[in-house]
């Protein structure tokens, strides 16, 4: 499998002709198999303290092929406009489902080192726990709002001072839509107080749905393709409510120009 981190260029759509016969027949047996086998590899790699950045980058272009071997497409927009940054930023997405958390490193790790905020459920997960501690993530809990605050302006600075670029989800749970009233404006605090500056990220991942059980482990819809659009770089002024804003009415004009497209109109929004 062809795991070259230069996959990735400026506006990357998946190529004609990378599903497979049996694969897109069964979408979700040929995902979660190779998921799962990427996992148990990077984990293994963990144990030993051999799973270095250019091993997180193949793991996560792994799992971009085994989406599209099961008939999926990945398409990336504007990744110039973080390249171009000097220095880390903190990138705020919209959560959607597990799939950004998989593919996001190898868009950006290749350009920036980077990590994410997470909750602490993940860093408990067996095999997945290996993985993510190598990485230096910030933990929240998302049950102490205080606890969770500190936790990112601190850890956050200090990693930001250390070249290393966050990744945040504002939103309190993982939405197919945008909801203001749950978007908080931590990744905006993280940016002012660090001083970098921000990147939007808007994303649609319904590739890979929502578990009813599990919410980590929902349907694969090869049908709905993954999007991932980035914003310029915004520098945090004041209180920074207009760039939370900003960030904000990026996410919503995304989301509703590619719902609008002709290949996707006829897809559920759950």
């Amino acid at each position: 499998m062809n795991t070259d981190v230069h996959d990735f260029t400026d506006d990357y759509q998946t190529p004609e002709g990378r599903a497979g016969v049996f694969s897109s027949l069964f979408p979700n047996v040929s995902f979660y198999l190779r998921m799962a086998l990427t996992v148990r590899h990077a984990a293994a790699l963990s144990k030993k303290n051999c799973y270095d950045s250019q091993q997180w980058v193949r793991s996560s272009l792994r799992i971009v092929h085994a989406l599209e071997r099961a008939g999926g497409s990945v398409i990336t927009e504007n990744t110039k406009a973080f390249k171009a940054a000097q220095g880390p930023c903190v990138f705020i997405g919209n959560h959607m489902s597990t799939l950004e958390t998989f593919i996001l490193p190898c868009i950006i790790q290749p350009h920036k080192d980077v990590t994410f905020v997470v909750k602490q459920s993940l860093v408990e997960y067996p095999f997945f726990k290996h993985v993510l501690l190598t990485r230096n993530p910030i933990t929240v809990t998302r049950t102490a709002p205080r606890e969770d605050l500190k936790a990112v302006l601190e850890g956050g600075e200090q990693r930001l001072a250390q070249g290393l670029s966050i990744i945040v989800f504002p939103q309190s749970t993982r939405s197919y839509t945008l909801d203001r009233t749950l978007f908080n404006s931590i990744g905006i605090k993280l940016a002012k107080r660090a001083g970098v500056p921000v990147v939007p990220v808007a994303l649609d991942t319904r590739a890979w749905g929502i578990g009813r059980l599990c919410k980590d482990f929902g349907s694969i819809r090869p049908s709905i393709p993954a999007r991932f659009r980035f914003g310029d770089p915004i520098t945090v002024h004041g209180t920074g409510k207009n760039e939370h804003a900003q960030v904000c009415d990026f996410i919503e004009d995304a989301l509703t120009r590619w719902r609008t497209q002709p290949e996707d109109t006829q897809k559920i929004i759950e």
